[in-house]
């Protein structure tokens, strides 16, 4: 008895200028929220790939379109694996970890936020007041380092950070702490003499860490900040803060 053989007709694909509309609207979507250009491109190519070939049934889903996204945007927000309490134990004490960020990021209270965290893991830190400009960064840092029992170096308003630095350094060597939290004066980018100033800090601190604090409401000027930052002293790593709030 003969086979008969039944040709299965393929299932139906988006056609690559209605993709290319589509992208053409999420990019915009992107851009009026903004995204930067090389993030865009990099969250466009990663949907095409993904959804190009796919069966035309399935891009009804809202379902599979959301997972798409997510995927996309996941891909541009993994970064290199990096554990920081890991860091911390095996490094040679103590560990200097220097924060850095134009005004209003969010520095001091995250070196609050980190001494808290290394306390809860037994270890022991000492907080340098390097922001030695801002009215009241000084009382302000003190508040934190009284609140948590660390021991805190500080000089007058208006003294020179490096000194301070040198100095709360130096404590830690004698007193066997494990970190300095050492704590900088907010600066924009664009301030020549400030970032000099960073700089002379980070030469006389040689820290081993050098932290960006950028503010997730600045969108892509927060990027920006951290290109000219890392370009002054370089960047090992980045917080970004107020993420929970509406942008």
């Amino acid at each position: 008895e003969e086979a008969v053989k039944v040709d299965k007709k393929p299932s139906r694909t988006i056609d690559e200028r209605k993709l290319d509309g589509l992208l053409w609207d999420l990019e915009m979507g992107l851009l009026e929220s903004d995204v930067a250009y090389s993030v865009i491109d990099s969250i466009k190519n990663d949907v095409k790939e993904e959804i190009k070939n796919t069966p035309f049934s399935r891009l009804r889903s809202g379902d599979f379109v959301e997972t798409v996204l997510k995927n996309a945007i996941s891909h541009v927000l993994t970064t290199n694996d990096f554990d920081f309490n890991k860091y911390i134990e095996k490094s040679k004490k103590p560990v200097v970890i220097m924060f850095i960020g134009v005004n209003g990021t969010g520095k001091t209270l995250s070196i609050a936020k980190i001494a808290h965290m290394l306390l809860k893991q037994g270890k022991t830190c000492v907080m340098a007041a390097g922001d030695t400009f801002r009215a009241g960064a000084i009382e302000q840092l003190t508040i934190h380092a009284d609140n948590l029992g660390v021991k805190i170096v500080k000089h007058g308003h208006g003294s020179d950070p490096a000194a301070v630095a040198y100095d709360a350094i130096e404590h830690a060597k004698a007193k066997h702490k494990d970190v300095v939290l050492l704590d900088t004066a907010g600066r924009m980018q664009t301030n020549y003499n400030l970032m000099d100033e960073m700089a002379k800090i980070k030469r006389v601190a040689k820290p081993d860490l050098i932290i960006f604090v950028g503010d997730a409401l600045s969108g892509n000027d927060a990027v920006e900040q951290a290109k000219r930052f890392n370009e002054v002293v370089g960047i090992d790593g980045v917080i970004l803060t107020k993420v929970d709030t509406d942008a």
